[in-house]
């Protein structure tokens, strides 16, 4: 019975399949598709059998594309995704059609794929690829966010309008949003992703994001529990990003130090704070610690509480330390060579601490694998094994694999298109065919920088090693920016306003002055030289120029500098009877009153052109770049000529000078090294210049007796005596000036290493700076009264009363207040800086110093031990088009004077880089 019911079965549908066969219309057949309901309306097409008896091979005769006619696809694009081609063989149905429908599943480009047969013969068939390309994006609507959270978001979710739109690509928005909100501290943030027609722009789509931040979670407090050799306050400054909330009555010191740290709860930084409190214990030899169980308790809507349990296990110490594999460098020191011991710098008895290990070993400028690294072996591997781990004790083998030694391939540099590749590529020191050095790529990297064409904060070359040719591609890839600056700025002087225009062009090219369709914009550029054209004025009162012009590369084949520099400055005296009107009648000066600035006196001009100093100054200066001790050092050599014009000067800081012209003919030797490696933030380096400018000893051999002249104005009872007396003293002045200066800067946090450059954005540092001064004679009766020291205030040279003078700065004080006509002076500060923006088109960080100083009148009075202290906060932004300003407001400590008040409160602008 059973039998009869399944052949009647197996009758019945081969009867409905002969019918199915004898009445589908053999022109038209679907072969394979996805979904045909959504592709195209082919309820009349029947479907081509999959049974493995069906298979017959056709020619593709022709194919077609429907279903993208509005998206501006070209036809010969999409047939060539497909895979197939006109005459083809094809098996139907057969693997060709099924890899073909895939291809466009994978494009990602479409949701949904048909392949059809429009027609077909004995051996021929007509194809139709039926497509629904995903929907694009017309639009996306912010809602529940910030202009600035939106920027961001834009960059991290990577959708714009007219992309496509699909699934995979809404969850991936909706995780990174999430994310991007979590690292804010908005872990309970809502976050809704909508899509809605365009009912303007058919085929395409409107995405709204909804943001409901609510508000952000914060850690009450942290309780860690099952330490007991490790303190709290310990595993709590571990914690870097993870802090609870400020208090005093418990761990004070630790909640001080805290003070300004986070306290929002952000779960992949408090991840990353579990591992924090596992390495300070292996620092201190706990290789076993662990975390046994943590939880994060929600407190109340805008808290939690987070709960740490510590296992810490013993305390281990190095037993015994063996290096295999090293060939190249001994072991222990030998011929006055260091010895991988003492570069790893642990010994038997240490207390086992991992993370020392690990920076000896690969971190630390001056680790194992730095040495490796800076004479070409980039392929060696260095990997510290315990081999022997019981009770206390650890033994460690460092196994070296050393390589063979890496040459340079290719050397690119991309992103340039401000200066001529020669001029930047003269900067490189790492050439095709030598060893690979990492010293020689960071040094690269400061040398770019210290040019001031290219963002000192974007710059990490890809170093790509091959192993298998033994060579290394490096590429330096550079943000340029602008940094002419075009100064235009106005002040209050003792004779009204003072204005100052500065033109600094520092990519000037001298050669191309006579081409004009080289300029860039109204100047010859691309040469990287430095021009420079100021003036200053206060209309008949004071008036300044100067010019100055610096090629770097004399030649362009070394790094030998040469400079020229000329000024002329004029400054007038103002009448004594506007003092005396000053004095007798205080109501017409200042206090809004329009006589204020030295306006007049009783109707009448203040200025009198029978008083006057003109200075006309040039020099030429050459310097080079130093190959020993180190490449740092650098040595110039400095020539100049300044003529001083005074008449009716006294009482203007010149000693008994007060008419007639002196000259000054000197040379100037200067020794520095700079290794610093941002000149606008500098994280780490140190700058230290000793400089020596002397004047021939024309006392030595022009047979004049100055003592008598000395004397002679000394007791002089006109002007007339006494100018006479000084026109020959002061006709050639004559002095030795000698200046020492340091800056050192210490960054305060580590530097991140997984930068070939060693920048962390964000990296406090601090500054130490240290000056000497002093100014000698050949002949103590011809000591001059110009170059020497003035001191006080915010340092900027420029419009003051006191011409012909050094300026030196000391914050908290008001400019000048120490003293002038100073022949000694010390200088030592402090400051910590933080960044606040280090971007190309601004960097700006704040300061807080403490700084103290003296200027002396006589050597012979030196003391170091005798300064005026101060202390103040301050901030310095840097805008390329305008340069380097600043604002510090200091308090003075001490009197300037014995006979003045303690200074005080005082508020300083700074206009440009101080060395």
């Amino acid at each position: 019975m059973i039998k009869k019911i399944v052949l009647f079965f197996i009758a019945v549908m081969a009867v409905m399949t002969l019918q199915a066969q004898d009445t589908t219309s053999p022109d038209t057949v679907r072969i394979s598709t996805s979904s045909a309901a959504e592709v195209a309306d082919t309820t009349k097409l029947p479907v081509i059998s999959y049974s493995l008896t069906d298979n017959r091979r056709y020619t593709i005769a022709d194919i077609k594309v429907s279903g993208v006619e509005s998206y501006n696809y070209e036809d010969y694009m999409l047939i060539g995704i497909s895979g197939l081609s006109v005459g083809q063989r094809i098996t139907v149905p057969g693997n060709e059609i099924t890899t073909a429908v895939r291809n466009f599943w994978k494009n990602g480009l479409f949701s949904d794929a048909a392949i059809l047969a429009t027609r077909k013969t004995e051996d021929s068939i007509w194809l139709q690829i039926a497509l629904k390309p995903n929907p694009t994006i017309s639009e996306i609507r912010y809602t529940g966010v910030k202009k600035s959270e939106r920027e961001d978001l834009e960059t991290k979710i990577g959708m714009a309008k007219n992309s496509n739109l699909t699934p995979n690509i809404l969850r991936l928005a909706h995780k990174r949003i999430k994310d991007y909100y979590d690292e804010k501290g908005f872990s309970n943030a809502e976050i809704t992703v909508r899509q809605m027609d365009d009912l303007v722009n058919p085929g395409k789509m409107i995405l709204n994001i909804n943001v409901e931040k609510s508000t952000k979670t914060k850690i009450r407090e942290i309780i860690i529990n099952g330490n007991e050799s490790l303190s709290y306050s310990e595993l709590r400054m571990a914690m870097k990003k993870t802090n609870s909330g400020f208090s005093l009555r418990k761990n004070t010191w630790l909640n001080i130090r805290k003070i300004f740290s986070t306290k929002k709860y952000v779960e992949e930084e408090y991840k990353n704070d579990k591992e924090n409190i596992i390495k300070k214990y292996n620092e201190k030899g706990y290789r076993d610690a662990e975390i046994t169980s943590d939880s994060v308790v929600q407190v109340d809507e805008k808290r939690v509480a987070i709960h740490i349990n510590v296992n810490e296990g013993n305390k281990y110490y190095i037993r015994n330390i063996v290096w295999v594999g090293n060939t190249l460098y001994p072991t222990v020191r030998a011929n006055g060579y260091d010895g991988l011991e003492d570069f790893l710098n642990m010994k038997k008895g240490d207390v086992y601490n991992q993370k020392k290990i690990e920076d000896r070993l690969r971190n630390d400028d001056d680790a194992v694998a730095t040495l490796y690294y800076n004479n070409g072996y980039i392929f060696s591997q260095i990997d510290p094994v315990e081999t022997y781990v019981a009770n206390d004790s650890v033994d460690l083998e460092i196994r070296i694999q050393e390589g063979g030694q890496a040459s340079l391939n290719r050397v690119t540099v991309n992103g340039n298109d401000r200066i001529y590749d020669d001029i930047i590529r003269r900067e490189l020191l790492t050439k095709p065919g030598q060893l690979f050095s990492r010293e020689l790529i960071m040094t690269t990297l400061r040398e770019i920088a210290q040019s001031g064409h290219f963002d000192a904060e974007n710059m990490n070359p890809e170093i790509n090693p091959n192993q298998e040719t033994g060579t290394v591609d490096i590429a330096y890839n550079l943000t340029p920016k602008a940094n002419d600056q075009v100064e235009f700025s106005a002040g209050w002087g003792q004779t009204g306003v003072i204005g100052r225009l500065s033109f600094k062009f520092s990519n000037f090219s001298f050669k191309n002055m006579i081409y004009p369709s080289t300029y860039k914009g109204i100047i010859p550029q691309g040469e990287g030289q430095t021009l420079v054209l100021s003036g200053q004025t206060n209309g008949r009162y004071y008036q300044s120029y100067s010019i100055s012009f610096l090629e770097p590369w004399l030649g362009g084949k070394r790094p030998n500098s040469l400079s020229v520099s000329s000024y002329y400055m004029q400054t007038t005296g103002v009448d004594s009877r506007y003092y005396e009107q000053m004095y007798t009648n205080p109501y017409l000066y200042g206090y809004g009153s329009s006589n204020y600035g030295y306006s007049d006196y009783y109707g009448g001009v203040a200025y009198d052109d029978n008083k006057w100093l003109r200075i006309f100054g040039s020099s030429v200066s050459f310097g080079k770049r130093l190959s020993w001790p180190d490449f740092y050092f650098n040595f110039s050599t400095d020539l100049s000529y300044q003529r001083y014009m005074l008449k009716n000067w006294a009482g203007y800081g010149f000693g008994d000078l007060s008419d007639g012209n002196s000259n000054s003919i000197s040379l100037g030797l200067t020794l520095s090294r700079s290794s610093i490696d941002n000149p606008l933030y500098t994280r780490k380096g140190s700058q230290f210049s000793l400089s020596v400018n002397f004047t021939p000893p024309y006392s030595a051999w022009d047979g004049l007796d100055y003592e008598g002249l000395y004397n002679q104005a000394k007791n002089a009872t006109t002007t007339e005596q006494l100018n006479q007396a000084n026109d020959k003293r002061y006709n050639w002045i004559e002095y030795h000036k000698w200046k020492f200066k340091a800056k050192i800067f210490i960054p305060l946090e580590k530097p991140d290493r997984e930068s070939v450059n060693d920048k962390s954005k964000r990296t406090p540092v601090l500054m130490n700076r240290i000056e000497y001064g002093f100014i000698g004679s050949y002949n103590k009766f011809k000591k001059t009264p110009f170059e020497t020291f003035y001191m006080g205030g915010d340092g900027m040279t420029g419009y003051s009363t006191m011409y012909g003078q050094e300026t030196i700065g000391l914050r908290g004080y008001s400019n000048g207040s120490l003293g002038y006509n100073g022949y000694a002076y010390t200088r030592l500060a402090m400051e910590i800086r933080y960044p606040l923006i280090l971007e190309p088109s601004s960097t700006i960080y704040a300061l807080a110093f403490v700084e103290a100083g003296n200027l002396w009148n006589n050597i012979r009075d030196f003391n170091p031990f005798s300064l005026k202290r101060s202390a103040g906060v301050g901030a310095r932004i840097f805008l390329p088009m305008i340069g380097l300003m600043g604002i510090d407001w200091g308090y003075g400590f001490d009197r300037p004077t014995p006979s003045s008040p303690i200074s005080g409160s005082q508020l300083h602008f700074i206009l440009g880089q101080e060395f």
